[in-house]
């Protein structure tokens, strides 16, 4: 099998979101700074109740999905259809804005550590409009996977030779895109993990480096890597990283902040639609 290289790192940088959320952002901190369908990747992590507590009021979207990985701390998230997910240390909760939903990320903790990632996924032009909807799934439930050596790989969505993740069997039905989103605990040493040629695929190191054929990645750094069907990698010490792969979509990516559509004048229509109320009707 070919074994997939680093292609591009990108550097993920201090920004804020919400209502002031300090964050790293790396895929998506520019129009150049993707990989499709993978539009964006935000990390937050603070000790400092200032930098996250005034979360993410309510807000919206439309024509893509968002997935919520929370490693330590309590959000509560709620939309205009009165739905309510509470999302703890360790849950995942993958939402489908879809044709528009409205929603809110809000902090449930007023002291301690919070720490997670949020993930866009594009979607297909023929998808965008379809009605929004999400799964939460809690930490017990998803599945852990043993890679030799005291590493191992939480997976939460997608499937691999190893087994399936926690979403694809929730909600029992393929995505169009196939999504992977893989939470690697590496120990020292070496492993190697099989990926479909298919997908485009990304490793963003949150502890640690990680050495990726012969090229080394640092925590804050997102690698975009080759094509192959299969990933090496190795650490001289303990390190976490994502793994992220999708299938490529293949359509123009016309965004607008929340909005993400195939056209400008898609775009100008869902500004008219949430203008006039019409966005997130049920």
């Amino acid at each position: 099998m070919s074994q997939r290289k680093v292609d591009r790192i990108i550097n993920a940088i201090n920004t804020s979101d919400g209502a002031g959320v300090k964050l790293r952002r790396s895929l998506g901190q520019s129009a150049m700074a993707r990989l499709d369908p993978l539009l964006m990747l935000d990390e937050f992590f603070s000790d400092e109740p200032a930098d996250y507590l005034a979360g993410f009021p309510s807000h919206p979207h439309r024509g893509f999905d968002t997935v919520t990985y929370i490693l330590d701390g309590h959000m509560l998230h709620e939309d205009h259809l009165g739905n309510q997910g509470d999302l703890k240390s360790g849950g995942v909760q993958w939402m489908r804005a879809g044709r528009g939903i409205i929603h809110s990320e809000m902090p449930q903790q007023t002291a301690g550590r919070m720490r997670g990632f949020q993930l866009w996924i594009n979607l297909p032009g023929r998808e965008k409009m379809v009605p929004p909807w999400y799964r939460d799934v809690p930490a017990e439930a998803i599945p852990e996977y043993d890679l030799g050596g005291d590493s191992r790989l939480r997976l939460i969505a997608g499937e691999l030779a190893l087994g399936s993740g926690a979403i694809t069997a929730a909600i029992g039905e393929p995505f169009t895109t196939a999504p992977i989103y893989g939470d690697l605990h590496l120990a020292p040493g070496q492993v190697e993990l099989a990926l479909p040629g298919s997908h485009n695929a990304v490793v963003y190191v949150y502890e640690g480096e990680v050495t990726i054929g012969e090229q080394t990645v640092s925590s804050g750094q997102a690698a975009l890597l080759s094509q192959g069907e299969s990933l090496p990698l190795s650490t001289e010490a303990a390190s976490r990283a994502l793994l992220i792969a999708a299938k490529p979509i293949g359509e123009p990516v016309v965004q607008y902040g929340p909005f993400v559509m195939t056209s400008s004048a898609e775009i100008e229509q869902t500004l008219r639609d949430y203008r006039d109320g019409q966005l997130a009707l049920p």
